[in-house]
Parts: structure tokens; sequence; C-alpha cells
């Protein structure tokens, strides 16, 4: 009786391998995008939540309450740093005396760009933003790009997200 041997021959091997490697290739910038995307939602909502939280936190206690990348010597304009949200009671965006740290969120990605028109975010007693309106961007690897994303502070303390997809990266 003839025995029948089984198993892959070179050329079957080597046409699966690329077939294999077209599709990885085809494959591998969709999860690169995927990725960016991911990242930015989540931290965007991150942010978002955070500058909320601020906002309940100054009504809640009838205080003052910063949000900002802070260092040593207070607000830097990095929001690429740690956003720490904190009650400041003492001088301005600057964590001295009674001050506490309520919540913190970052780093982040350092290929990735998160930008404010000013130094810090301040809620006042009442809800209200100090200052004008606002926008915070954040743009996974540090260009414009449908992945981009953003928050918006209004006066009166609304934070919502923005629905452009023109956001600015710089």
């Amino acid at each position: 009786m003839p025995h029948k041997t089984t198993g892959f021959t070179l050329i079957e091997l080597m046409v699966t391998l690329v077939v294999a490697t077209i599709l990885i290739v085809i494959a591998v910038p969709s999860f690169t995008i995927f990725y960016a995307q991911a990242r930015a939602d989540s931290n965007i909502r991150k942010i978002q939540q955070s500058i909320q939280l601020a906002r309940n936190h100054a009504v809640s206690y009838g205080s003052r309450v910063t949000v900002c990348p802070i260092t040593a010597q207070g607000c830097s304009e990095n929001w690429r740093n740690n956003i720490t949200v904190f009650s400041d009671s003492g001088q301005p965006n600057l964590i001295d005396g009674n001050d506490r740290v309520i919540y913190q969120v970052g780093p982040f990605n350092t290929k990735d760009y998160v930008g404010y028109n000013r130094p810090a975010i301040r809620f006042l007693p009442d809800g209200l933003a100090s200052g004008t309106n606002g926008t915070l961007s954040y743009c996974p690897d540090t260009i414009n790009n449908s992945e981009s994303r953003a928050v918006i502070v209004s006066q009166s303390g609304r934070v919502r997200f923005s629905q452009k997809n023109d956001i600015s990266c710089d």
C-alpha cells in the first residue's frame, strides 16, 4: 500500500508568507490611526473630566480652583506636563499655604501636542471661569489631523467637546 506524505510545499509556504506580509502592510497603518484616535479620545475625556471636576469643586466648596500644568514655580504653559487641579486660595496659579491638589492628569505622550491659549483655567466660587473663553487642543503626533480633539471652556464655566474638524495644533 503506497504511503502518501502530507505537508506544504516550498511554493505554498512562500505564497502564504507573501499574502500574510501584504495583509500586515495594509493593516499596520490602520492600527496606527486607530491607536492615535483612541489615545486622543481617552486623553481629551480625562482633560474634560478634570476641568468639570474643578468647576464642581469650586461651586461645592465655595473656593477658587485652578487647572494648569504645574511646576515648582507655578503654572507653566507646557500643557503636555501633568495637568493639575488644585484649590487656589493663596497666590494665583501657585500651590502654596492651604492649597490642596485635587486631581492630576498626565503626563501625555511626548510626541503629542497639548495646548491652551492661557497658562491656567481658573474657576471662581460661583462656577464662572475667570477670563475669556478658551480651547484646549489635544493632537496626537503633533500634527493637524482628523484624530485631533479639543474641549472648549466658556466664560460661564461650561465645558464641551469641540465639533470642529480643523483643530489647531500649534
